[in-house]
């Protein structure tokens, strides 16, 4: 039996997988961490196989004193991080500490931790770069989105992913992650369910790119996996799902409107000023236009993972 970590507790996929590991006999305990206080994190107990703190992350000594506190009294093995900073839109130092440095906290701790052996970091697809000349189907060796002009949004991920992958090898821990299409579902982050959230989807004019969807239940299962696995590497997390844009936006009932891209970019920041809206056509631009597909062959072959689950589309019919 061993103890696991789990951060971004409260979110759908953390609590998911809470839910999860604390009915798993293999778990002895699940150490669950958030930002939210302990009255309105995790809606359910499990006994005493379940403990909650609410830690900020972005605070290196707040990642000490729980890795060398509560992480090290429990005897936890494993840490599945999940923690990162969802919306698309904001920007700066705060955002950056929270998507990749405490991540470089984990990283550093974990290697002179007495009990943590594995770390399994959740990554993105949008780490990939999208372009004419490179494959929409996409394997682990694909070239990374780098750039000067990319946004905080991206960049981030991809110095996480990246900070992940050059330690494997060089810490006495192991790393594993894992580069998950997007959870179409909401309170995930996911930049295609608040495209597809509004009555109108504005898509550009000639283009209909394949893209690949996931469901919380599959991307937690690969987590799980990765848990109880043993080794490291990066692995491609692909959904069930893979179609056209202008079906998916069928399929999910909202209208489908082709536009010329430098229309769709301010409709969509004036969505963003009067509801709030996070989806950001100049974060999306190339995806729009060309689609990319995770190849989930590798996750196949050493995890096991494969996707099981389908979208449940509000309009299936379709």
């Amino acid at each position: 039996m061993i103890s696991v970590l789990v951060t971004g507790a409260t979110t759908p996929m953390g609590e998911r997988l809470v839910r999860s590991l604390v009915s798993d006999t293999r778990v002895k305990h699940v150490l669950a961490v958030d930002d939210r206080p302990p009255d309105r994190a995790l809606p359910f107990s499990h006994g005493k196989r379940l403990t909650y703190k609410q830690v900020d992350l972005r605070r290196s000594r707040r990642v000490h004193d729980l890795l060398f506190g509560p992480a090290r009294d429990l005897g936890v093995e494993v840490i599945v991080h999940l923690s990162e900073h969802r919306h698309a839109l904001d920007e700066g130092r705060k955002v950056r500490d929270h998507n990749v440095e405490a991540l470089r906290s984990m990283l550093d701790l974990a290697n002179r931790h007495p009990t943590i052996r594995r770390l399994v970091v959740k990554s993105h697809a949008v780490v990939y770069r999208v372009s004419l000349d490179l494959p929409i189907l996409v394997s682990e060796d694909h070239p990374l989105a780098m750039g000067g002009h990319t946004p905080q949004y991206v960049r981030d991920r991809v110095e996480a992913d990246l900070t992940a992958c050059a330690s494997m090898g060089l810490i006495d821990c192991e790393i594993v992650v894992l580069r998950c299409a997007e959870a179409l579902a909401p309170g995930t982050g996911s930049q295609l369910h608040s495209f597809l959230s509004g009555p109108v989807a504005f898509r550009p004019l000639g283009f209909d790119p394949m893209v690949n969807v996931a469901t919380i239940d599959d991307i937690v299962h690969a987590h799980e996996l990765a848990t109880f696995g043993s080794g490291e590497g990066v692995f491609n997390i692909p959904g069930f799902d893979t179609l056209p844009l202008s079906l998916a936006i069928r399929k999910f009932g909202a209208i489908g409107i082709p536009a010329p891209g430098t229309l769709i970019k301010p409709l969509y920041a004036l969505r963003h000023l009067t509801t709030g809206a996070q989806f950001s056509y100049g974060l999306n631009k190339n995806r729009m236009h060309l689609g990319l597909v995770l190849n989930g062959a590798r996750a196949k072959r050493v995890l096991g993972y494969a996707p099981e689950t389908p979208v449940e589309w509000p309009f299936e019919s379709d």
